[in-house]
């Protein structure tokens, strides 16, 4: 590897979902579409379905804005029969200097992740894979030493259970979800290390209070979190990525003293995920 290379090579260190995003993986949404429905919001969407020419457009729009901001932007080959593989932060999760390759749950998602080791092989970057159960990265929620991993259909205790294992300098919470949601970050996300979005009707009220006891939270109503608003994705030190629609949201982070950069992602959200669910954060700082 040449020296040129070497700099070029992204670093594995993720310590929180608030920092400066350095390196991030995409995949662009060409061939994504509403074929089974996986969750809720697709159900809702089903008979429109994915303009695919508008999600692509959204989606560079949300790449311009990561580079305009500084993050380095790597993207997935795009196949054909894989039409979820716009959202990348599912096959795989940061946390500290240890990458993991995620166990899919939903069958349609599984070849996905066989698309990541390769890729992450040809960028010479290490990895752990989950054996145990399943488990997706929408459900992991990094602070600090802090871990929270949603119990949800997708992701459940004996993977949790792995990822403590593997990392015992780590406290690993599980935190049980309503049924119906996807995954945790679409209804808890850290906007900073005092500051969390949440939807409170997800949780069991023990986790509820426990959430409330550690950060400040923006709370949001079932038509926000239908729309996305906890999926929001910061960029750097209270600045974020976030939906123009979710405007009471947007006007609480701001209120706040957080930068909110409104990107349109009408398109993409009709599959059930927002800027967090696509984008895959190698390196924080």
């Amino acid at each position: 590897m040449t020296k040129m290379q070497e700099e070029k090579k992204p670093q594995t260190k993720c310590q929180s979902e608030f920092g400066q995003l350095r390196h991030v993986v995409v995949c662009p949404p060409a061939y994504m579409e509403i074929r089974k429905i996986i969750n809720e919001t697709q159900k809702h969407y089903l008979n429109h379905n994915i303009d695919t020419d508008l999600a692509m457009k959204q989606h560079g729009d949300f790449v311009k804005a990561l580079r305009d901001h500084g993050v380095d932007v790597m993207s997935l080959p795009a196949h054909k029969e894989f039409n979820e593989q716009v959202y990348t932060r599912d096959i795989g999760f940061c946390i500290g200097d240890t990458l993991f390759v995620s166990n899919m749950e939903d069958d349609i998602r599984k070849g996905e992740t066989k698309i990541l080791k390769e890729w992450l092989e040809e960028q010479d970057l290490t990895y752990k894979g989950i054996t145990e159960g399943t488990i997706e990265g929408g459900d992991v929620v990094v602070d600090g030493r802090r871990v929270w991993i949603g119990l949800s259909k997708r992701t459940d205790e004996k993977a949790v259970q792995q990822v403590q294992e593997l990392l015992p300098e780590y406290e690993v919470l599980p935190v049980r979800i309503r049924e119906d949601i996807l995954h945790l970050d679409c209804v808890f996300n850290l906007v900073r290390e005092d500051l969390a979005i949440l939807y409170p009707d997800a949780f069991e009220q023990e986790d509820l209070e426990r959430f409330r006891k550690l950060y400040k939270t923006i709370e949001i109503s079932e038509e926000e979190q239908f729309y996305m608003g906890t999926n929001i994705l910061s960029f750097a030190q209270d600045k974020l990525l976030s939906l123009p629609s979710n405007k009471r949201v947007n006007e609480a982070l701001r209120k706040e003293g957080v930068t909110v950069i409104e990107v349109n992602f009408s398109e993409i959200i009709k599959s059930g995920g927002s800027f967090r669910c696509c984008s895959m954060p190698l390196q924080r700082q």
